[in-house]
C-alpha cells in the first residue's frame, strides 16, 4: 500500500463525496500528511499498532493534548475509511485507547493597567457627555464596569442584577450563581457604591437594576435625575 497516494484519494474523497468544507479537508491533509512523514522517517509503509502507538508518543512530544486529540481523530477516520474501502483487512486503531487527559486551563485575568484604562476611557465618555441619553448611557457604562471590576462577579451574573439584590446602604450585591446557588459580595470602595447611586437615582425601574442600550430616560419613560435636566440637548 502506498500510504502517500491513499491519503490523496481519501482527500478527494472528503472533498467530493463527503462534502467537507475546505478548511476541515486542509486540516486533514495537514495531520495525514504528518502521519506520512512518520512513517517515512520509520521506513515503514503497513500501518501497525506499533506504529500508531510510536506516532502518537512522537507527538505528544512537540503538542498539546487536544492538538494530539484532533490529529489521532484525523487518523483513525482515515484509517476507517480504508478499512470501508477494504484497502486494509485489519484496521490496528481498533485496539488503540486515545483518551486524553486535557490539562484545565486557568482563567485568563485583565492586567491593572488595562483595567485602569478601560475605566478612564468611560469616565473620560460620562464626562464629554453633551446629550440627556449619552449621560445616562455612559453613567450606565461607568457604574457596570466599575462594579465588575470590584466585585469580580460573572458578566452574566452582572446583567441579570435586580433592583431588589442590590442594597446600597450596606454595599451588599446578592449574586445568583450557577445553580441557583446564591453568595453575598461585599462592595469595599465607596465610590463605586457613589456611582451606583448615582445611576438609581437617574432611573426608575423596580425591576431590572442595569437598563439595556434601548431603555434610557426617552424611550422608557425613566425619570432622569436632577443633574441631568440641565444637560444640552
Amino acid at each position: 500500500m502506498n500510504l502517500q497516494t491513499e491519503i490523496a484519494a481519501y482527500l478527494q474523497n472528503c472533498e467530493y463525496h463527503k462534502k467537507l468544507s475546505p478548511k476541515s479537508i486542509k486540516a486533514y491533509g495537514i495531520d495525514l500528511r504528518q502521519f506520512n512523514e512518520y512513517m517515512c522517517s520509520i521506513r515503514e509503509q503497513v500501518v501497525t499498532k506499533a506504529n500508531i502507538l510510536g506516532y502518537i508518543k512522537e507527538l505528544h512530544q512537540d503538542h498539546k493534548p487536544r492538538t494530539v486529540k484532533r490529529k489521532v481523530a484525523s487518523l483513525r477516520a482515515f484509517l476507517n475509511h480504508l478499512e470501508f474501502e477494504e484497502t486494509i483487512d485489519i484496521n490496528p486503531i481498533h485496539k488503540i485507547r486515545t483518551k486524553f487527559q486535557e490539562p484545565n486551563d486557568l482563567p485568563k485575568t485583565i492586567p491593572l493597567n488595562a483595567i485602569k484604562q478601560i475605566l478612564l476611557v468611560a469616565h473620560e465618555e460620562r464626562a464629554h457627555a453633551t446629550t440627556k441619553y449619552k449621560s445616562f448611557a455612559t453613567l450606565r457604562d461607568v457604574a457596570l464596569l466599575e462594579t465588575l471590576f470590584a466585585t469580580g462577579v460573572r458578566i452574566s451574573e452582572l446583567c441579570s442584577l435586580k433592583v431588589s439584590d442590590v442594597n446600597l446602604e450596606d454595599g451588599a450585591i446578592r449574586i445568583q450563581g450557577k445553580g441557583s446557588k446564591e453568595r453575598i459580595v461585599q462592595i469595599g470602595n465607596n465610590e463605586v457604591i457613589d456611582v451606583l447611586r448615582q445611576y438609581r437615582e437617574a432611573v426608575s425601574s423596580t425591576a431590572d437594576f442595569f437598563l439595556s442600550i434601548g431603555c434610557h430616560p426617552v424611550s422608557q419613560k425613566i425619570q432622569p435625575a436632577k443633574w441631568l435636566t440641565n444637560s444640552k440637548t
